[in-house]
């Protein structure tokens, strides 16, 4: 801890709490709103490593991902206006995934507040609706008690963002201040009446169906489930991009509830009769556009846990609601017996067997077959290894045949950010160096935010970058043939060389043509110990796991003419 006796800048006061909250890492682009801070981060240079982003969109992405990837507040710092602007949409992110987060903002200086000042921007009004608290620190002696409460904020309950603007005079400003303790995270827990309700509700279950899903867990709560649900026999399926809160090899894991749902899991959540969603928001991906429960009371006995209080009964009302973080709840329920194990056997085994059925590749158009690659690094990744992804139809691959064995090995985004899986895979090296990382992007989403391959070089960060190239927006597309087949406007990407593009900022680049051509391009790049580009060039055609573009379009006319 600081000295708290001596006098300091606000940027050195700022600074020195971020220390004392245990941060070791931050995502920036700098800016002259807030060169103290700047100035105060190269005395902590040992102790704070500062990853310069080359746009500040994918800075944020950075502290999201990394506050995603750790479960400790990712930290950001952007300049005020375009800044702060440009940043938004990691805090979105990290407001929709229940990240924490805490985005700094530089702020033009106190005496000229409100004469629309250079860059100048009301940060209240402009994040109020995608944090969980945003405000501006007037004041360099309250610089401790401010930072400690967005500690406090962003990780307890629902985490989620908070913003911080810090007028560029008050981090100037020579004071005393008294530092803050580290802050300690709050939780709620399951009373005593909840656990023995949820028994009861359980005991009586003859198709029972858990869902997990969201933030606040850890290896330990993960685990202490996994226990509860083998003792018992329950089978277990997890929400949108949540596949690594629980072995997907375990034998009663069931498979994922989210965008490209298996119909015969969407069937069994159709005809469970207890749902024990644990942490999952139920939000439209994980209910496929609210369908799969009836809103406001679904015909299913709802069991809701989350960690935050607003979430529960928002739009689902549950039969037995608990306010409980997952850390707590899965140390009450672990020893529970619910004696049922025999009589849900051929329910779960039914269900992990039409899970395996459709773990199987599909082939697809072209003569790179995603299956088969991503069939390929499921076998031959450590269990350890990281996954980072963007968003589009090419991660349909990777969300269906990559399967996961331990928390915290995936790191995408839950309100489908484009751009965030160069970033993402960036922030996530800085903080598991001693991990593979690997970062899948689309090649409309990696050309939002492929610049920060020169973050990876510059901060020798050897990431693995995976381009899924098929020359255009395919999701959109996808959707365009659907609603208007054949009138094809404003989905086609013109693209450059991308394994050219990675040497020549410094990278290791490969372009594969075809599927036997990946797994030694992908041996060349891991070997190469520098961050590596394979770009995987695709049939256009192959536009989702199951179908092709034709496909949708002879449908879609098809039906039309029906009409």
């Amino acid at each position: 801890m600081s000295d708290s006796t001596k006098l300091r800048t606000g940027g050195q006061i700022l600074i020195d709490q971020l220390k004392i909250h245990g941060v070791t890492a931050a995502f920036c682009v700098p800016g002259e709103s807030y060169l103290a801070a700047l100035d105060a981060l190269y005395d902590a240079r040992d102790t704070i490593r500062l990853i310069v982003a080359r746009q500040d969109g994918n800075a944020s992405f950075m502290a999201e991902a990394y506050g995603k990837a750790t479960g400790t507040p990712g930290i950001c710092f952007v300049t005020r206006g375009p800044g702060a602007t440009n940043a938004s949409i990691g805090v979105h992110t990290a407001y929709q995934d229940s990240t924490p987060m805490i985005l700094f903002v530089g702020q033009v200086g106190r005496d000229m507040a409100d004469r629309e000042a250079f860059q100048e921007i009301d940060f209240r009004r402009m994040f109020g609706q995608m944090t969980k608290w945003v405000t501006q620190i007037e004041s360099a002696e309250r610089i401790p008690e401010y930072v400690s409460h967005a500690f406090h904020t962003a990780t307890s309950g629902r985490p989620g963002p908070i913003v911080l603007a810090l007028p560029e005079d008050m981090l100037t400003d020579v004071v005393h201040a008294t530092d803050a303790r580290r802050y300690q995270p709050v939780q709620a827990s399951a009373s005593l009446e909840d656990m023995a309700r949820l028994e009861t509700i359980l005991k009586s279950a003859e198709r029972p169906l858990a869902i997990l899903g969201g933030t606040v867990w850890g290896e330990a709560a993960c685990a202490d489930f996994r226990a509860f649900a083998e003792a018992n026999g329950l089978p277990v399926a997890t929400s949108f991009r949540f596949q690594d809160l629980y072995d997907n090899f375990a034998e009663n894991y069931v498979g994922d509830v989210g965008i490209g749902l298996n119909p015969k899991l969407a069937q069994r959540i159709a005809d469970a009769d207890v749902l024990f969603v644990v942490g999952a928001r139920l939000g439209e991906m994980t209910t496929s556009g609210y369908t799969l429960l009836q809103v406001p009371v679904p015909k299913q006995r709802l069991v809701h846990i989350h960690a935050g209080a607003e979430e529960l009964g928002s739009v689902y009302q549950g039969e037995l609601l608990i306010n409980a973080g997952m850390q707590a709840f899965t140390r009450a329920i672990r020893p529970m017996r619910i004696g049922n194990g025999d009589a849900w056997k051929a329910w779960r085994e039914g269900a992990r067997a039409d899970y395996v059925t459709w773990q199987a590749p599909r082939p697809s158009p072209g003569k790179v077959q995603l299956g088969e690659i991503v069939k390929w690094l499921r076998e031959n990744m450590p269990a350890d290894a990281m996954v980072t992804t963007g968003a589009g139809n090419f991660t349909g691959w990777f969300q269906r045949w990559l399967q996961f064995r331990k928390w915290r090995t995936q790191v995408s985004p839950t309100n489908g950010a484009m751009g965030y899986g160069v970033p993402a895979g960036v922030a996530t090296k800085v903080a598991y160096p001693d991990r593979l990382v690997i970062a899948v992007s689309g090649d409309g989403d990696f050309m939002m935010s492929g610049q920060e391959l020169a973050t990876a070089v510059h901060h020798q960060l050897p990431v693995i970058f995976i381009v899924v190239n098929n020359g255009m927006y395919g999701t959109i597309r996808m959707h365009q043939e659907r609603e208007y087949p054949g009138r094809v406007y404003a989905t086609a990407l013109t693209n450059p060389d991308f394994g050219a593009l990675a040497k020549a900022y410094g990278a290791h680049g490969e372009v594969v043509e075809e599927t036997a051509q990946f797994a030694p391009a992908f041996a060349r790049a891991r070997a190469s110990g520098k961050p590596a580009l394979i770009e995987l060039r695709v049939d256009p055609q192959a536009i989702t796991t199951q179908t092709t573009l034709d496909a949708i379009r002879a449908q879609a006319l098809a039906k039309a003419a029906a009409k």
